[in-house]
């Protein structure tokens, strides 16, 4: 019997109890494991994957975290962590996978992704605009005297009475109700934040988390009404990490990128922000200045 063609292959659903074959995906990609990350995606999103037909684990897979709407703006789903096998590489499945995914689970759905300039053809070929650009940032950062320290922004940890006001806030910025994935950040970062205005009325100004990938830890998402405020944010956040800081920026925030690579983080990768059935991201990019990750958008 003719065994059937990778492509042909069923999608089924992943879960938690797939961690492991997705971190050993993106190893045998160059990846890093990210452990942590998947264990996230897994919990709040949707997992779709092709079982390898040789029994090694996974041939691809991806994970989609659908976000509500709200009455500013529609629904939205992230799609991420799109990989294929290496032994699988340019046979198709990588399309066959994301055609299931967009077409057919997502039908309908405005749909957001960060696109690598390997994976943006396809991308583009289901449907996928370019809306803009982030910067991927990597290294240590380096405080410098006293001019972090911004003088009508109270930057604390945050507590459990502050959750109501950072989902409201959330929504309000990013545009969709992510109620489900922000709930989780306690548990799931090193550091929670605000940030609130000196004037003593307990506005919040902003909120950012640092969560552990490997060997860094992961700015986002960093969420704040101006340039100085997201400085203290990200101040604050480096003073209770002695490892590496990563995160990925809005090019469009060209003061906040010339100032993270003036204190030493350094410039990595770009990334396309793309998305389909919706001529741009909802909310407003002016306060949203990096992403949880972008696997989630």
């Amino acid at each position: 019997m003719t065994p059937p063609h990778i492509t042909d292959l069923p999608i089924r659903a992943l879960t938690v109890d797939d961690l492991h074959r997705c971190a050993d995906l993106s190893e045998d990609r160059g990846w890093l494991r990210e452990d942590h990350k998947w264990g996230l995606l897994l919990a709040a999103g949707n997992g779709y994957g092709v079982d390898a037909p040789d029994g090694r684990g996974l041939a691809a897979a991806c994970v989609v975290t659908r976000y509500g709407s709200i009455p500013a703006g529609p629904g939205l789903a992230a799609v991420g962590m799109v990989l294929v096998a290496d032994r699988y590489a340019r046979q198709g499945l990588g399309r066959a996978l994301m055609t299931h995914v967009c077409n057919d689970a997502l039908k309908g759905v405005p749909l957001t992704l960060h696109a690598t300039p390997y994976g943006r053809p396809l991308y583009e070929e289901l449907g996928f605009k370019t809306t803009g650009r982030s910067e991927m940032l990597v290294g240590t950062f380096r405080e410098e005297g006293t001019s972090d320290t911004h003088g009508t922004t109270l930057v604390r940890r945050a507590v459990a009475e502050d959750l109501p006001r950072i989902l409201r806030l959330d929504a309000e910025v990013f545009g969709a109700d992510r109620t489900h994935m922000i709930t989780r950040l306690p548990a799931f970062a090193d550091q929670l934040l605000v940030s609130e205005d000196r004037s003593g009325d307990g506005t919040l100004t902003g909120y950012a988390a640092a969560w552990p990938n490997m060997h860094t830890h992961v700015v986002g998402p960093l969420i704040a009404r101006d340039t100085d405020t997201a400085k203290s944010l990200v101040t604050a956040l480096a003073r209770g990490t002695d490892r590496a800081l990563r995160t990925d920026v809005d090019v469009r925030h060209e003061d906040l990128l010339a100032w993270l690579k003036e204190r030493g983080l350094e410039s990595v990768a770009f990334n396309a922000v793309m998305a389909r059935d919706i001529p741009d991201l909802p909310g407003d990019w002016t306060r949203r200045w990096a992403p949880l990750t972008v696997a989630a958008g």
